[in-house]
């Protein structure tokens, strides 16, 4: 799950890591408000949607003034910003945070992600700060540095040493910069994140490390532990079928392709991707039912990829194990009666009473295509549609 930058800031003052001051506004009006009690100038006006590149695309402005303030959040609020993260769709600004600008001194890259290759946390810390860390690992990649911490045994002084060592920094904020990454470490142990970054952490002229950006990301299984981290989700932030997939416990992803599937396994879900390219067509979604889906879960899934105007067939694979064969056909069957399938349906069901499940297929009535391996639901699906 991803959050706003305001909110990751939020979260950052918590574990007592500095950030400038602000606060975020939905109008113009309170905007100017929190320039007011900021008491400075200049303050930043950034937009607060869940994607990078906002400056480039016009979604952070500075104001040296109220009039500008206001207008700077005003043309941003309701905006269409478009990112090299959003795609050409860009998305819809709702609101902005507003906040202090900073003497800037030294820009740097902070950030801290799960290594699964030797399942210990990962800092990672760069001099070019303010910059697109993928182009630096590409172009500079002697910039980068990389400290492993074991989480049995937890972040240790010679860690903030060694990082403050490779960013040479000056002594006056060694002790500060250690300070901050050893608090950066225990917010992403303790709230389950599989992403925290700053870009840019700077300091300031008169010596002063400041979070000047901060993102946020958390792994969805931990978040049952975290009530006040799911409390920060933004579903105007989400694909509406992404969001209503969630209420059902389908894993659903919307993709750009014409065939929808449906299957009970993620491994599974990949495999009949790739089935439907090398038959020729695209698949229009990921949708993993899981091995517990009931006749209701299928029934949902159907709903889901239907309402994709995109979708010209459906691919449904399926093993039965815990899932029964017959228990989905039925949720198959009671499914295209209720939501009057128009498009074609190709079925390969293999597992606990397959047979059962086919018979149920067969004896619907209903216009659907069953195939016996994968290859050949593939071609099928592909060739119904064309």
């Amino acid at each position: 799950m991803k959050i706003h930058e305001f909110q990751a800031k939020q979260l950052f003052r918590q574990y007592d890591i500095p950030t400038p001051a602000g606060d975020v506004v939905f109008d113009a009006a309170r905007a100017k408000e929190i320039a007011a009690e900021i008491g400075q100038f200049p303050v930043v006006v950034k937009a607060q949607i869940h994607a990078g590149g906002r400056g480039k695309g016009g979604g952070v402005k500075l104001a040296h003034s109220f009039d500008e303030v206001s207008a700077h959040a005003a043309s941003i609020i309701g905006m269409n910003l478009v990112t090299h993260q959003t795609g050409p769709e860009g998305r819809q600004v709702r609101k902005v945070l507003v906040e202090a600008g900073s003497n800037i001194e030294k820009e740097l890259y902070l950030s801290l992600v799960p290594d699964r290759n030797t399942a210990c946390i990962l800092i990672i810390a760069s001099q070019a700060g303010g910059m697109d860390i993928e182009e630096v690992a590409v172009n500079t990649p002697e910039q980068i540095i990389q400290v492993l911490v074991n989480p049995l045994i937890g972040i240790q002084p010679f860690h903030c040493r060694k990082l403050a060592f490779g960013l040479d920094l000056p002594a006056s904020v060694v002790k500060e910069f250690s300070h901050m990454v050893t608090r950066l470490y225990q917010l992403f142990v303790e709230n389950d994140c599989s992403l925290v970054e700053i870009n840019p952490l700077v300091i300031t002229h008169d010596n002063r490390m400041l979070a000047l950006d901060a993102k946020m990301d958390f792994d969805d299984n931990a978040l049952f532990r975290h009530k006040d981290i799911t409390a920060f989700r933004d579903l105007d932030e989400e694909d509406p079928l992404d969001v209503e997939a969630s209420r059902y416990n389908l894993n659903y992803i919307k993709l750009d392709g014409n065939v929808g599937n449906m299957v009970n396994g993620a491994g599974l879900a990949m495999a009949v991707m790739d089935t439907i390219k090398l038959a020729g067509a695209e698949p229009a979604n990921f949708l993993d039912v899981g091995g517990g889906a009931t006749e209701e879960m299928v029934e949902n899934g159907f709903k889901i990829i239907l309402s994709d105007p995109n979708v010209k067939g459906i691919l449904i694979n399926i093993f039965g194990g815990i899932l029964r064969c017959d228990v989905f056909a039925k949720g198959v069957v009671e499914a295209a009666r209720k939501t009057q399938i128009k498009v074609p349906v190709v079925v390969r069901m293999e597992g606990t009473n397959v047979e059962a499940g086919r018979k149920i297929l067969t004896e619907s009535g209903l216009k659907l295509f069953t195939a016996m391996d994968m290859k050949s639901a593939g071609d099928m699906v592909a060739e119904v549609i064309r």
